[in-house]
């Protein structure tokens, strides 16, 4: 018999981030418009066409703010300017008045829990007094065991650990030699935790959202939406705080998305991966955040065109993580349990199940994503002998991935995500079936978190190789020709034969694959349909089977070919058969998606 269906939302039918595609642009690496060999706002000008030609419906860049880059600009000096590796203000505006004539929305990224130690906030701190109101922006505390006014004290005020490891505690020296105040900091020792107690902070970050609202951005993606508030009294918690090793299973490995960790002191320890928390911690998933979501959501109401905010939240279990996305909250949550369940049926479809009941819960869409710039590539995870690992990062020295078996079910998951009701992410490249860059030299290395832990970790560079546009330009074309200095991470010989100009019209080719189903996604309407869990659905198989509309969607994730139903044909099929031969497909090949229609 076939199974229930799950509910979904019904979301209201003008806002358009509902069912939205929004493709991630990591613009040091997406394209670079002066020829200096990073990415800029002028390159991503220039590739607009390139995403309105893919069938995207919104663009989500990460930071681009003014900042010393100790975080992979997640360290933010100035809300309110472009950092010049990037180009100007006047760059983005010309940037955004072009996506939207061509019907793209744009996200920014914004970063409110932290700011970098430049910022001109807390500079005045440092040289402010305690008890100040400059250092009130801010979470500065006396040391536990110390007498007021001492300044005698050894202990930190709490045992709380930084999410990168090590101590969320830095004491600062006076200026006289004598020690002085301690500052938390969730993450790393120059991203200073901002006091969200404080109404100047507040306001100051409203101001952000207008400025930035003013200028004609459709949305925000909030970084680290879950940590913005703590338990009142800062009290001690022997928690692990998620720290851990693992790599199978329910057990989750990756960094917290949203920061790239820099380099440690000798009295930190190294960066460990993080998973979601359940119960909450002192300082995640606090229920004040929600209140300061519920104002934000009054600050958009102030603009027309549905303008919307989606949460970098790591939390669990789902129902947690729909509160972000209640009416009067934020409109998206990213869906970390649909990214982290690998390929494997079982785990996919029960993500799919508890992501979107807990959605309809609340009224919401549900977000989905298989990549970003904080994890391996999808294309590489599915091709290890266990795909349902999550490594942290992939070095020469590591187990390598077949790239062909990872690449077939890495088309194969995209179709997946595309079918399912709401919005999806696509990450830069992923379009192009671009694999992690597994074998890059040690000397090339950018990410801090490889200098951090002695290269025991490798880390995030390997996702973040700037993008191959043309196979015989230098570079493969992301500086623009011959003229372009040399990319800021190289490229491996592999993305040669994957450059955009290599598959731009080549039928069975990834990049039209991406266009093929995004089209089809479109003209179904699936973003707004329902899921209903059929009878070829079997995931103790490795079958993975719903109806969306008059739409059914049949993925084998399995060790045999499976049935296409009678009375069905593919209209549509992740696997390099030419379009000609899927009408008279009888069966559905390992490690391939179809989407079939009714004769």
């Amino acid at each position: 018999m076939p199974n229930p269906s799950v509910p979904v939302p019904r979301p209201v039918p003008s806002a358009w981030w509902a069912d939205a595609v929004v493709y991630q642009i990591y613009p040091r690496s997406f394209a670079d418009g002066n020829g200096d060999g990073m990415g800029d706002l002028r390159g991503v000008l220039q590739r607009l066409p390139y995403l309105e030609k893919l069938g995207v419906d919104a663009v989500w860049l990460s930071p681009f703010y003014k900042s010393p880059q100790a975080d992979g600009g997640y360290d933010v000096a100035d809300y309110r300017q472009v950092d010049p590796l990037f180009g100007t203000l006047a760059d983005f505006d010309a940037m955004l008045q072009e996506a939207h004539h061509r019907g793209l929305k744009v996200i920014v990224d914004l970063v409110p829990n932290h700011t970098s130690d430049e910022h001109t906030w807390f500079q005045a701190a440092l040289r402010a007094t305690p008890g100040s109101p400059e250092r009130e922006r801010y979470i500065f505390r006396d040391g536990k065991d110390e007498v007021p006014g001492s300044g005698d004290g050894r202990l930190a005020p709490n045992n709380w650990k930084s999410i990168f490891g090590g101590p969320a505690w830095t004491r600062l020296t006076n200026a006289d030699g004598s020690p002085g105040q301690w500052y938390l900091h969730l993450f790393d020792t120059r991203q200073p935790d901002l006091n969200w107690e404080n109404p100047e902070v507040q306001e100051e970050m409203r101001s952000v959202l207008r400025f930035w609202l003013d200028r004609g951005a459709d949305g925000f993606r909030v970084d680290v939406a879950h940590g913005l508030v703590k338990e009142a009294g800062l009290p001690d918690w022997d928690g692990a705080a998620a720290m851990v090793e693992g790599t199978t299973g329910p057990r989750r490995e990756s960094h917290v998305p949203g920061d790239a960790p820099h380099a440690h002191t000798d009295a930190e320890e190294p960066h460990r991966a993080v998973s979601p928390m359940y119960p909450p911690s002192p300082f995640f998933d606090q229920d004040g955040v929600h209140e300061i979501y519920r104002d934000w959501n009054r600050v958009l109401a102030e603009y027309g065109g549905d303008r919307m905010m989606v949460a970098e939240a790591w939390v669990e279990p789902a129902e947690r993580l729909a509160r972000y996305v209640r009416p009067d909250e934020m409109q998206q949550a990213f869906n970390f349990d649909f990214l982290l369940a690998g390929w494997d049926a079982g785990r996919m479809a029960d993500a799919i199940n508890a992501s979107l009941a807990a959605a309809a819960s609340v009224g919401a869409p549900c977000t989905w994503v298989l990549s970003n710039h904080d994890t391996v590539r999808h294309s590489t995870r599915f091709g290890l002998k266990d795909p349902t690992t999550f490594p942290k990062g992939i070095g020469a020295g590591d187990e390598q991935p077949d790239a062909a078996l990872g690449l077939a079910r890495a088309r194969a998951a995209t179709l997946v995500a595309l079918a399912l009701p709401g919005s999806a992410y696509l990450y830069q490249g992923e379009e192009l079936g671009l694999p992690e860059h597994t074998t890059l030299p040690d000397a090339a290395r950018q990410d801090p978190t490889f200098f951090r832990t002695q290269g025991a970790e490798i880390g995030r560079d390997g996702c973040r190789v700037p993008l191959p546009w043309a196979q015989g330009e230098p570079g493969f074309g992301f500086s623009g020709g011959d003229s372009g200095q040399a990319p800021w991470l190289p490229q491996p010989d592999s993305f040669g034969p994957l450059a955009a100009d290599q598959q731009d019209g080549e039928e069975g080719s990834t990049l039209e694959l991406y266009r093929a189903a995004l089209a089809f996604r479109s003209a179904r309407h699936l973003g707004r349909g329902t899921v209903e869990w059929t009878d070829e659905h079997a995931p103790d198989s490795g079958l993975l089977a719903f109806r969306n509309g008059d739409v059914i969607v049949l993925s084998n994730l399995g060790f045999a070919s499976a049935p296409v139903p009678n009375g069905y044909t593919v209209a549509l099929s992740s696997g390099p058969e030419p379009a000609s031969d899927r009408a008279a497909m009888r069966e559905v090949p390992v490690d391939c998606t179809v989407y079939l229609l009714e004769d």
